[in-house]
């Protein structure tokens, strides 16, 4: 399929600066995939639209101020060939570090702005030097390898000198609302550069509801990174390659989506975070069975799966776009993502390409709120 096939036209003054207040009052538009129907309704109704017997998956992943601002002191701002005018300015450039996946204690690899001048060995500061990163290489999709030195735990460096990376469609620097703000109520296992947003909308008395209505919850964690929003370069959207996500499904998680699905209760992923963990764990979970599993996919309902689900950590770079089956999920609450994104895509595959956009051109002309801080939708 064509990558212009998911694009739609979004007025600018639809794309949510700041986030709804309080949480439960975006508006949430509910789609039915087997009929492609849609209708208006607010997130505060969730929990009188569902069953009760579902079983809620959310993310847990809590965002990090993974958005660091330094200078280079390094290889080329001491090059001795230079003029001292010039090595000045080199050292006082600045240097914007945005950290996208963590790969060991003091270890990132994070896209760095400008990085074409930063070589291996280059050294970048940040603050008044209590934190330095020293390039190591050069890894995929165009990003580095840092290691980080500094006197105090690299975490605690992070909350002193970061900035909460919001996404650049929020035209403004982050602030102190945006620490709480951009994190959701389950957000407890630190990590992720972008918050999972479909979960921005709940709130304690939501959770007390859903459970009161007999809807089950439990917690995955994926970090979300880069494979979020890495744009997809090719015209044909099948030779796009995912920036791999570490996740971590429990045996506890595990084990209640087997249960659910057994029972045939309807599994409602609370984004898209959760539902490539889910899936890529019913996969991983089906190539370690042996035999290809028999799965039988129909419109409008979810493939069943015989096989178990792997609890554990593990790495996603999977990519569902249309004609893929969906294993585990049944439902799924996301926000409104953007053109052409492989979000928009996964979503697609869910909900059926012509569905999703007919819904979208509507959530426009309704005018919803789209992106991280926006409205939401219900698909089921």
């Amino acid at each position: 399929m064509r990558l212009d096939d998911f694009h739609y036209d979004l007025p600018k003054r639809l794309i949510a600066q700041r986030p709804s207040e309080p949480r439960d009052s975006s508006r949430m538009l509910l789609l039915e995939r087997s009929s492609g129907e849609w209708q208006d309704s607010t997130f505060s109704a969730l929990p009188d639209l569902l069953r009760g017997d579902e079983l809620l998956v959310v993310n847990n992943t809590r965002v990090i101020p993974a958005r660091l601002f330094g200078h280079r002191v390094g290889v080329r701002a001491q090059n001795p060939g230079k003029s001292p005018k010039t090595r000045r300015e080199h050292l006082s450039s600045p240097i914007e570090v945005m950290l996208t996946r963590r790969l060991s204690e003091n270890e990132w690899e994070a896209l760095v702005r400008p990085g074409r001048k930063l070589p291996t060995g280059e050294r970048i500061v940040f603050g008044e030097g209590e934190l330095e990163a020293e390039v190591l290489d050069r890894a995929e999709f165009g990003v580095r390898r840092l290691r980080f030195h500094g006197a105090a735990p690299l975490e605690q460096s992070l909350e002193r000198l970061g900035h909460i990376p919001l996404p650049p469609y929020i035209a403004r620097e982050d602030d102190p609302a945006d620490h709480e703000r951009y994190q959701t109520i389950f957000a407890h296992e630190p990590g992720a550069v972008a918050a999972p947003t479909a979960g921005l909308h709940f709130t304690p008395e939501i959770v007390a509801r859903l459970r009161a209505r007999g809807v089950e919850i439990v917690e995955i964690t994926l970090a979300v990174g880069l494979g979020t929003f890495q744009p997809i370069h090719s015209e044909e959207i099948e030779g796009h390659v995912m920036h791999a996500e570490s996740y971590e499904i429990s045996e506890v998680t595990a084990r209640a989506v087997e249960k659910a699905k057994r029972e045939r209760r309807p599994i409602l992923a609370a984004g898209t975070t959760v539902v490539r963990a889910l899936e890529d764990a019913a996969r991983k979970s089906a190539a370690h069975a042996g035999p290809q599993v028999a799965v039988s996919a129909t419109r409008g309902a979810s493939a069943q799966l015989s096989a178990r689900i792997e609890p554990g950590r593990a790495e996603a770079n999977l990519f569902l776009y249309p004609g893929q089956p969906f294993l585990i999920v049944d439902q799924l609450l996301t926000n409104f993502h953007l053109p052409s994104s492989t979000l928009l895509i996964l979503v697609s595959a869910f909900a059926g390409r012509e569905n999703l956009l007919r819904a979208y051109a509507h959530a426009v002309e309704a005018n919803y709120r789209f992106y991280s801080y926006g409205d939401c939708m219900l698909i089921r």
